[in-house]
This record gives structure tokens, sequence and C-alpha cells, in this order.
């Protein structure tokens, strides 16, 4: 089966930056679309970012369109998250998750899901 592994977070300053990044391992799946959702506590899970791993075409959240780009290395099969101006209320646990057949802004559509990786925005 699949395993997805995010790193690259931590602790950053209002207005800094970020890169995740999610290795997955194991099973090939057959989708195309990769993603990128938060949740921080007591909140429901957020979708922020897609990539279409075959073409690289991407979506977003309207709340971070300006500010994140979602990137693929198909050799490493890996995928990216940069954050940039990142603000105290995006402090949150961010997963990578793979989709299945659906909408793709809903959790329940994604298959298979990383543990998570903590981004701490400071003000």
């Amino acid at each position: 089966q699949v395993q997805l592994v995010e790193s690259g977070g931590g602790l950053v300053q209002a207005g800094g930056s970020l890169r995740l990044s999610c290795a997955a391992s194991g099973r090939t799946l057959s989708s195309y679309l990769r993603g990128w959702f938060r949740q921080a506590p007591g909140k429901e899970r957020e979708f922020v970012a897609v990539i279409n791993w075959r073409s690289g075409l991407a979506d977003y959240s309207d709340s971070v369109k300006d500010r994140f780009t979602i990137s693929r290395d198909n050799a490493e099969n890996t995928v990216y998250l940069q954050m940039n101006s990142l603000k105290p209320d995006e402090t949150a646990l961010y997963y990578c998750a793979v989709a299945g057949v659906g909408d793709y802004r809903l959790p329940s559509t994604y298959i298979s899901w990383g543990q998570g990786t903590q981004v701490t925005v400071s003000s």
C-alpha cells in the first residue's frame, strides 16, 4: 500500500516562508491528483492545493491562491508546497494525500494520507 511522508514544517514568523515536501513510496496509484490539506485544533480539515501529477496543472483555495505554489518532482515521486507570506491563522497540521474519484476539495475524496507536518506561524 502507498505510504506518504510529509516534511519541512516548523516555526516561522508571520510573513515568512516554508517549503513542505511529501514523498510517496510503495504501491503506484493510478490517480493523477495529489493534494495538500491543513487542520487546526478544533477546526475541520481544509483544502489547500491540488496538482495533476501527469500534467502539472494545479488549483488552490482562494485564501492561499496568491501566496502558495504546489509542484512535483516526477523522478523522486515527491510533491511540494511552497508557502509564502504566512499568517498566524494558518498555523495547522499540514497533510498530503492521494485522491480517488470525486470533488478534490473534499477530504472524503482522498484515499491515502500522510501523518502530517506541523506548521506554526508566530505573530
